[in-house]
């Protein structure tokens, strides 16, 4: 067995559309590391799309899943609960920013959570409107696909979407939009397209995951829950790829100092175990009637052990404050590489542990230089490193490491980073 063998299985066994970045079929994982079929070792900049943020195989929470597997796998929370959940559910409501009570649902994907927003919202405001940004990433179900504003590859051949829904420009420093002009244009959707009165619902990602890693300032976020608050909407917190520390903070938008009204947790909730949620405030939460929420494997028992024990290691490994010296580490090597090609790399920018270096030809903003995304990302695989191509123009590399990754391995990777760019350039 080989990964060339593995691949032509795959491609007879599996649809095109479910594809896979490289044909590297992995055996086993530890930390930042992996280990494929044919015993090559891959430095891991990608974390399963910022998911293992306690990195692979984290011992407690590995054996907090093993002792849940001898007690019970699945029973539906919906029908046999237990205590797992409920204490995931505690803490997830304790750890969300703001003072207002909270209350939890469990889903299995990022996408059903943010549906599940959507829902929720609707249930509560009696509206049908929901505003989201371009550039945004939701997910891939049909009301998810809406939602998001980056057609290739997401939306293409899928339509038609969900109605009363609208996009307005994300502010943007690097790209030249200013938080002027995204208030102004959300403005001009009050005017042209929506009465505020029958918005339910605006939703953000603090940092834009696929869209580029764009980051939304606080004063941005402030003036959103403003504008909210001016007009009966609810503000909901996409915080998929942000949370579990990964930006520094539990949830990137309490350095905001604002709470929002729903918030969606997926990826690095449960190392590695498909679990998600929505957290919001309890009056909202509650608006949907008992059984308008919910799923067969919402709120997995396995999935509820492995996310008690990402809490446990983030508080005890204090991974909030390892993310920005993961970050900062990055930026310190991107830096230096954009010192030296300055008409290539235009921008570098990091919120804690998620971090970006975008592309251009020329040192020109308008012209990207996708191409070179693209091809970093295929030869990075060839010499033992995964890394992530992302952004609304497809000219970014985005590093999402464990959050427990050594500073060695770090080094050790972004030589190999480094090396394969100047081969490409």
């Amino acid at each position: 067995m080989n990964n060339a063998s593995l691949q032509e299985r795959k491609v007879n066994a599996i649809a095109r559309g479910q594809g896979n970045m490289a044909p590297v079929y992995v055996d086993r994982a530890q930390n930042a590391e992996i280990w494929d079929v044919e015993g090559n070792r891959h430095i891991d900049f990608g974390a399963g799309i910022a998911v293992v943020n306690t990195g692979h195989n984290h011992p407690k929470v590995k054996a907090a899943v093993q002792a849940q597997l001898e007690r019970f796998t699945h029973t539906c929370v919906m029908v046999s609960p237990y205590e797992s959940a409920v204490a995931l559910a505690e803490k997830l409501n304790a750890a969300a920013p703001g003072n207002t009570p909270k209350k939890s649902i469990f889903v299995t994907t990022g996408a059903e959570a943010v549906e599940n927003c959507v829902k929720i919202a609707r249930a509560y405001t009696g509206r049908p409107g929901i505003i989201a940004f371009n550039g945004g990433f939701h997910g891939r179900t049909n009301m998810t696909m809406g939602l998001t504003g980056k057609v290739n590859p997401y939306k293409i051949g899928f339509g038609p979407f969900p109605s009363d829904i609208f996009h307005v420009p994300y502010p943007n420093e690097y790209l030249g939009i200013t938080e002027e002009q995204a208030l102004a244009d959300l403005q001009m959707r009050f005017t042209c397209d929506i009465e505020p009165s029958r918005v339910a619902a605006i939703i953000i990602e603090p940092v834009q995951g696929e869209g580029g890693f764009y980051m939304a300032s606080a004063s941005f976020l402030q003036k959103l829950r403003k504008l909210c608050d001016e007009h009966g909407i609810l503000l909901i917190a996409d915080e998929i790829q942000a949370g579990f520390a990964r930006t520094g903070t539990m949830f990137c938008h309490e350095q905001a100092g604002i709470e929002a009204d729903l918030m969606t947790a997926a990826k690095g909730i449960a190392g590695g175990f498909p679990i998600a949620a929505v957290v919001g405030k309890a009056e909202i939460m509650d608006a949907p009637i008992p059984g308008g929420l919910g799923g067969t494997y919402g709120g997995s028992p396995v999935g509820c052990a492995a996310g008690l024990a990402v809490f446990d290691v983030i508080e005890e490994e204090n991974l909030c404050e390892r993310a920005k010296q993961v970050g900062a580490r990055f930026v310190e090597h991107l830096k230096g590489l954009q010192a030296e090609y300055p008409q290539i790399i235009g921008d570098v920018r990091n919120a804690g542990a998620m971090i970006a270096v975008e592309f251009v030809h020329d040192g020109d903003v308008s012209k990207p230089y996708p191409e070179l995304a693209k091809n970093l990302s295929a030869k990075a695989a060839e010499n033992g490193l995964v890394l992530l191509s992302c952004g609304i123009r497809g000219n970014v590399i985005r590093f999402l490491p464990a959050l427990t990754i050594e500073m060695e391995i770090i080094d050790e990777g972004m030589e190999i980073f480094k090396r394969i760019f100047k081969e490409l350039v």
